[in-house]
């Protein structure tokens, strides 16, 4: 009986020492080696790709975000904000039922095919509005003109970025809108189109928080 006890006494023992060391390598040591390699090493990824303006978190470089105005009484969908660079279709085209105004709780397509009358249609309707809103007097956006990513939404629905050619064609109404100078805005979208990723993966593009931030420091200059 003596014997028995003792046995169960020093395992006991041992697998509270055990769990000690445990808790303490698994839940402190390398909790903090990991974090403290991904501050040293990763600083902007770990915490976020943070985007800052005027000493603020505005956002993250890596989730896209609405510009819209207000919503008014009665509306569902508020209307965008047209002094700003519009970013993709929110995870599909106009309200949806997985993810509206860029919310972070669900993401994802909208999972239509291409021969799809639903989707047909959103298309049909956002290309026509993309031509409506960045026809301004003088400059008049053709249906031709208008790329895939300004009438259809990403994967996931939160894609940030928009194509060069996307960015140009709302130049002219964002010039307009703001008082600027054509080739101010043009320049800025310049300024900021990321080429291919090592020169040969991907498509250029235009983070349009990134954008929309310089717009706002230019507005202010002038």
């Amino acid at each position: 009986m003596r014997n028995s006890v003792t046995n169960t006494a020093r395992l006991l023992g041992a697998g509270l020492r055990a769990l000690l060391v445990l808790t303490l390598v698994t839940g402190v040591i390398y909790p903090l080696a990991v974090t403290g390699i991904a501050q040293g090493l990763f600083h902007d990824k770990a915490n976020g790709s943070e985007i800052k303006s005027d000493g603020k978190v505005v956002g993250s470089s890596l989730i896209g975000q609405s510009y819209n105005l207000p919503l008014k009484k009665g509306q569902e969908t508020a209307d965008p904000d047209l002094k700003w660079f519009q970013g993709r279709p929110q995870n599909g085209l106009g309200t949806n039922s997985v993810n509206t105004q860029y919310e972070l709780i669900l993401s994802g397509a909208t999972n239509r095919s291409g021969d799809n009358e639903e989707l047909i249609q959103w298309v049909k309707d956002a290309k026509a509005a993309v031509v409506k809103v960045n026809s301004v007097p003088g400059h008049t956006v053709e249906p031709s003109d208008v790329p895939a990513d300004a009438v259809t939404s990403s994967g996931s629905g939160l894609d940030p970025h928009i194509s060069p050619r996307y960015a140009d064609i709302q130049v002219h109404r964002v010039a307009q809108k703001n008082g600027l100078p054509v080739d101010k805005v043009e320049k800025l979208v310049d300024e900021h189109t990321d080429g291919r990723t090592l020169g040969f993966i991907g498509e250029p593009q235009v983070n349009v928080l990134e954008l929309n931030i310089a717009l706002k420091e230019l507005v202010a200059k002038n």
